[in-house]
Parts: structure tokens; C-alpha cells; sequence
């Protein structure tokens, strides 16, 4: 399964590559919200995990143009917003999941299998 990871904070989005390919995944980085949405639109990716606060565009702009133009790649909010305007604003714009920092790897990796199930 091949996943796309838009993390700004290059030592998280290595541990995070990392993470993911210790775990059966194939995981790409990118580090800015203009390189998230062209790799998307690609349409090669099973899902991906996006920050909000990325440079150049931020994630839920990212989010807004994916679905906007009919791509439904699952995706997975992963970000420090943690107010709850912030997770209704992600999930209205068409995350299909969002999960806060710090998190749990263990938690990660469950709703990256429950956002990527067959129906």
C-alpha cells in the first residue's frame, strides 16, 4: 500500500517514512502543501497523511482542492490543531480521519488500516 506523508518537520517526516515501511507500508514525504496536492493528483497513492500548519499551502486548502476536484483518497489529518473547531473544520473539508500530536504510533497505524479497508 502506498502512502503519501506531507510533513513540514523533516525528523518527524523521516521517523515517520520509517514508521511506515517497518510496517509493510511504502510512504513518501513531501515537506509543503503545493508538492501534497500535485503528488495527489497523481491519483497513485492509497492514502495519505496530512499536516494542516504546512508552508506554501496549508493542509486544509490541500484538502478542499482534492475534493473539489473529485478525488477521494483517503485522508488522515495528523497535526497539532487540537480544538475542536480545528477537527470539525478537517473533517467538514473531507478528511476522512484526524488524530493529533503527540500521538501514538500504535494509534497511527489503526486508522491507517481502518481508512484504507475495503468496503
Amino acid at each position: 500500500m502506498k502512502l503519501l506523508l506531507a510533513e513540514d518537520e523533516v525528523s518527524l517526516a523521516r521517523a515517520l517514512v520509517r514508521i511506515l515501511e517497518k510496517n509493510n507500508y511504502t510512504a513518501e514525504a513531501v515537506y509543503n502543501g503545493e508538492d501534497a496536492l500535485a503528488y495527489l493528483e497523481t491519483g497513485e497513492y492509497d492514502a495519505a497523511i496530512l499536516d494542516i500548519m504546512l508552508p506554501k499551502m496549508d493542509g486544509i486548502t490541500v484538502l478542499k482542492k482534492l475534493r473539489a476536484s473529485g478525488n477521494t483518497t483517503p485522508i488522515l489529518i495528523l497535526t497539532a490543531k487540537s480544538e475542536v473547531d480545528d477537527k470539525v473544520l478537517g473533517l467538514d473539508s473531507g478528511a476522512n480521519d484526524y488524530l493529533t500530536k503527540p500521538f501514538d504510533t500504535k494509534e497511527l497505524l489503526a486508522r491507517i488500516r481502518v481508512m484504507t479497508r475495503g468496503p
